[in-house]
């Protein structure tokens, strides 16, 4: 491959520009999961992102879970893992690896990352300054989840103490309530919720797929745009379907509440953060 010539890093440069003003001193909150999270080039990569935008004037906070690292380490402790409509079944025990895992190891493991690329992170989790305020959740057949919670209430003040301080907030998604128990809160869920609540000009998820797609076992039927008034629509024909319905319900939601515009990417794409936000043509599939 020959090396990129300096004519050809400039305008790379020029035609970034016009997207690195738009977003300049704006709120831009990443979902981070999937392969993006478990592949150490992809890692790389995202994190390297980060700080690049970071260092240009956008606000990016970072929003993970941390799913295959919490069962293995349910696993090393004789914990069985059980699901539940595609929730994992929280008790006592389960939600105590849960809080370990993803505020102590994901979150500061993220943290330590980011300052290896010259960024500066905070780590925090949803019961920092009673972030994310939870109440347990109910599941539509009526079994019980356990300690599964839905956000109730976002306190920004942290993420926006953090923002202002110049430093990227990277956020596990373990809330509280009122009585001091902890929950498990589905990543996704926290990232639209809290996009919402900060009036970020984007929400993205990354996710292990191109995005939605009109025919799920033909890449080339990429969906590169949806109004949110589809979606429905979309629903009934059976285009959206299985998991891809609980992602999608988020980024309806937080363009509902606000967001101007949210997008499910390909995490295992390096550098999809980039193609997304600093190019007219995007990746994946945007919700406005």
């Amino acid at each position: 491959m020959n090396p990129i010539s300096n004519n050809d890093r400039a305008q790379v440069l020029i035609d970034a520009l016009p997207y690195i003003q738009k977003y300049n001193n704006k709120i831009v909150v990443v979902k981070y999961g999937g392969n993006a999270m478990t592949n150490k080039e992809l890692k790389d990569a995202v994190m390297k992102d980060i700080v690049l935008l970071s260092l240009v004037g956008i606000k990016v906070v970072l929003v993970h879970g941390g799913g295959p690292e919490i069962s293995d380490m349910l696993k090393k402790l004789g914990i069985e893992s059980r699901f539940v409509n595609g929730l994992r079944y929280t008790d006592e025990a389960t939600v105590d690896v849960v809080k370990m895992v993803l505020a102590g190891k994901v979150n500061k493991e993220l943290v330590q990352l980011l300052a290896q690329h010259k960024g500066t992170a905070v780590g925090l989790c949803g019961i920092d300054g009673q972030m994310l305020m939870a109440k347990r959740k109910e599941s539509p057949d009526g079994e019980d989840l356990g300690y599964v919670g839905d956000i109730v209430r976002v306190n920004t003040k942290p993420i926006l103490d953090a923002l202002s301080n110049g430093n990227i907030p990277v956020i596990a998604t373990v809330a509280t309530d009122e009585f001091g128990s902890t929950y498990n809160v589905n990543a996704d869920t926290a990232a639209a919720r809290i996009a919402a609540e900060l009036g970020a000009e984007n929400l993205i998820l990354m996710t292990d797929i191109v995005g939605l797609l009109r025919d799920k076992d033909n890449p080339d039927t990429l969906i590169p745009s949806i109004n949110v008034s589809e979606v429905p629509f979309m629903k009934r024909q059976g285009i959206i379907s299985g998991g891809m319905i609980p992602k999608i319900d988020c980024c309806v939601e937080a363009v509902r509440r606000g967001v101007k515009k949210t997008a499910i990417i390909d995490g295992r794409v390096p550098h999809s953060i980039l193609i997304e936000i600093l190019s007219s043509e995007g990746i994946g599939t945007q919700f406005t």
